[in-house]
């Protein structure tokens, strides 16, 4: 059993619902549409919806597709600048995720590596108001949209940045694909949270441990560091 000496988190659909934030960002894009065409800016939001769930959020053209879906004649890049330009003022974390990761941060130090835009993760990030408990916040677009995880890159920047050796880090994450794979591949404890869009995912990888959510997750580190089975 790892007695860790500091702990990174996935951002998107391990400590808020990702959801939320798309919700917004096609409301956004709709309304951007209804000021260009007059289209059905309630219509365009629900197709917008649909194709992103159908394949997952993270795959491209979205935008395209529901606009193709709806024939509506408008540019693109408008549309796309909407999206990339959502910032809510404010996000909810998952349950529990404030106070666990105040009780974590008094313990060890907290790092997140997420995936995305560097402007709409940020965004996230300070709408969420998580940044008195983080130590370290690796935004993988910075070093290069190949770099996105499971490349060793973030990873290996977030270790750099805590300080921390492998094999005393856990990572936390939703994705098996991305956050399970990567991080077990630099030698890190990983945490395996089956929230989000990718919870029936499989990986090629086993988490070293799987939980509901990120509260049990943070339950479960609290007991590794203090010695607990």
């Amino acid at each position: 059993m790892i007695v860790p000496s500091a702990v990174l988190f996935d951002l998107d659909d391990t400590l808020f619902d990702q959801r939320d934030w798309l919700d917004g960002a096609w409301e956004a894009v709709a309304c951007r549409a209804a000021e260009c065409c007059r289209a059905d800016a309630s219509g365009l939001a629900e197709v917008l919806r649909t194709v992103a769930a159908d394949g997952g959020s993270a795959q491209g053209g979205i935008i395209d597709r529901a606009v193709a879906a709806c024939r509506l004649d408008v540019a693109i890049p408008p549309l796309v600048e909407a999206f990339r330009s959502h910032r809510p003022d404010r996000l909810e974390p998952y349950p529990g995720v404030r106070d666990g990761l105040a009780r974590l941060a008094a313990i060890m130090p907290i790092g997140i590596v997420t995936d995305g835009d560097c402007g709409i993760q940020q965004g996230k990030l300070t709408a969420l108001d998580l940044g008195d408990c983080l130590s370290a916040v690796v935004l993988s677009d910075s070093l290069g949209r190949s770099r996105r995880k499971p490349d060793p890159a973030p990873f290996r920047a977030a270790l750099d940045a805590l300080g921390a050796d492998p094999a005393e880090v856990v990572f936390v994450g939703d994705n098996p694909r991305k956050d399970v794979a990567g991080a077990a591949a630099l030698g890190m404890t990983t945490i395996r949270v089956r929230t989000g869009e990718y919870r029936t995912l499989e990986g090629p990888v086993r988490a070293d441990a799987e939980v509901a959510d990120v509260a049990a997750a943070i339950e479960l580190l609290l007991s590794w560091r203090s010695g607990r089975p």
